[in-house]
């Protein structure tokens, strides 16, 4: 299965440059899709974030180098740490005590070895979905910038929509919307670089009002999956899904588009909510 085998040399890529800089960009390439898209498919996934999962095999690694006689220095600037505070810290996170204890006989350290991906279809409950090819539509709304570490990105997501929602921005947003898709969209900007927009927005043809911005969705086909239950477990939960579910045996792959989400008028916390997660993809 070539996308199994992407997502595995992808990880050969990351144990091959623990030493060196982690480019995202050419991560996303090894694996057959964007940086973004790695991030999210890897930690949904290994069910840890990739940030994580690379600072534990460096860590794993500097532990061995400490105990061959290596200088805490010498390790820390060998695995990208400019910083011996940076490096205690990390050192620390994983193995719970600071790297010169590492050299003591008898100490106990953590080993995190390489992971290889397998894929277990378990296919427990049925996933609605349509493949619809759209063309372009113009989006109006409010933007944040966040850097492409999605670990720590993502949980400022959440935060952006509460600050829009207090300052009434939801309702003036609405306004806007006169073209399809109909809805309150959560939109994934980032492909490719160090850095993605995420736009709480809609479909609009109208001037972009004092203090809000546009962008236009570029035309692709989408994989609509129809998701039902309280926010934000159910939609979490199916992203998830999707990815180690239905992705790998669909005969489609990610597109180089953005992530989109379609949230609804209703109850967010009813168990009979409905909105949609747009996955972009192209045929392999």
């Amino acid at each position: 299965m070539e996308w199994l085998e992407n997502l595995n040399k992808a990880i050969n890529y990351i144990e091959e440059h623990l030493t060196d800089e982690i480019d995202l960009h050419e991560l996303g390439k090894v694996a057959g899709c964007s940086g973004f898209h790695f991030q999210r498919m890897f930690s949904y996934m290994a069910e840890t974030p990739l940030s994580e999962y690379i600072r534990r095999r460096k860590m794993s690694l500097a532990a061995v180098a400490l105990q061959n006689g290596e200088k805490v220095l010498d390790v820390a600037l060998k695995y990208g740490y400019d910083s011996p505070t940076a490096f205690n810290r990390a050192f620390q996170s994983v193995h719970g005590f600071p790297p010169s204890n590492a050299k003591s006989v008898g100490v106990t350290l953590k080993a995190f070895p390489p992971i290889s991906f397998k894929i277990t279809i378990k296919g427990e409950a049925e996933m609605n979905y349509k493949i619809e090819k759209k063309e372009a539509f113009r989006i109006v709304g409010v933007k944040e910038h966040y850097p492409m570490n999605l670990e720590e990105s993502f949980e400022k997501v959440p935060q952006f929509w509460q600050k829009t929602t207090m300052e009434g921005a939801i309702p003036r947003i609405l306004a806007l919307m006169d073209q399809q898709p109909v809805g309150l969209l959560g939109i994934s900007t980032c492909m490719d670089g160090n850095s993605f927009d995420y736009y709480i927005a809609v479909s609009s043809d109208r001037t972009v009002p004092e203090g809000m911005s546009e962008y236009t969705v570029p035309e692709c086909t989408w994989a609509i999956f129809e998701c039902v239950g309280p926010m934000p477990h159910a939609i979490q939960s199916l992203q998830k899904r999707i990815v180690t579910e239905w992705l790998p045996t669909s005969g489609y792959e990610y597109a180089n588009a953005p992530d989109i989400e379609v949230y609804f008028e209703g109850d967010q916390s009813s168990d009979d909510y409905k909105c949609e997660v747009w996955l972009p993809v192209i045929k392999k």
